[in-house]
């Protein structure tokens, strides 16, 4: 997936979350002149734009993005309330515009919708389990938008577990479906990367993958009620 611009940079701690939750890949632009010098080989998928701290130089920004030979979009503006009169005679350098008063998840929906009616920038592929987050193109994972550092199997397992919730695993089925049915190696090696993928989620979250005695694993919640 191609990165989005944003601008300006750093972009703020709210900005750069949403897009690690929503696992957009992105690029911090300092000097949208450059933008065009600097874009990478497959372009940018959109342009998120913050007009929150200097909002005449996001207009120049949006308007050297827009007026350029590349002529950027989509572009999604954030501005203030206060800002909103600021918009009028503006409406050709922006596709749409969000408050910053806004929702994370407004501001994901708004570029979701955009990339789809531009067919560029599709969202990743992801695997969402309550507060887990799984990229399937870049192998990153994160529980409650804290990064997870997990070695390939452990990446692949937990991957096998959480598209798989509430059902439950022997240990030799999971050695056959994410290890390979060429592995030679024990059951021991699948209760060391649970134990692992338990710690590297932390306390709070260890739970997700549980216990079934005398048989095995599951990860979330069994479909049925006792």
């Amino acid at each position: 997936m191609e990165p989005l611009l944003v601008y300006p940079n750093p972009p703020s701690e709210w900005v750069s979350g949403m897009l690690k939750r929503a696992g957009y890949a992105w690029t911090g632009v300092s000097d949208p002149a450059l933008a065009e010098r600097d874009e990478p080989e497959d372009g940018y998928a959109g342009a998120l734009i913050s007009a929150l701290d200097d909002p005449v130089a996001a207009f120049a920004a949006c308007r050297t993005l827009r007026k350029g030979d590349s002529q950027l979009q989509p572009l999604l503006l954030i501005v203030s309330r206060a800002c909103l009169a600021d918009l009028e005679l503006r409406e050709d350098l922006f596709d749409d515009f969000v408050l910053s008063d806004a929702s994370a998840e407004e501001v994901e929906a708004r570029l979701t919708h955009l990339f789809w009616r531009t067919g560029r920038g599709l969202r990743p592929e992801l695997v969402e389990y309550g507060p887990l987050v799984l990229n399937l193109e870049t192998y990153q994972a994160s529980v409650a938008s804290r990064p997870l550092s997990l070695t390939f199997m452990e990446y692949e397992l937990l991957k096998f577990l959480a598209t798989h919730p509430g059902k439950v695993f022997t240990r030799e089925t999971l050695l056959s479906r994410v290890w390979g049915y060429e592995y030679y190696g024990g059951a021991r090696t699948v209760d060391v990367h649970i134990r692992r993928l338990r710690a590297k989620l932390g306390e709070e979250h260890a739970n997700m993958i549980s216990t079934v005695r005398s048989v095995g694993y599951r990860f979330g919640q069994s479909r049925w009620t006792l």
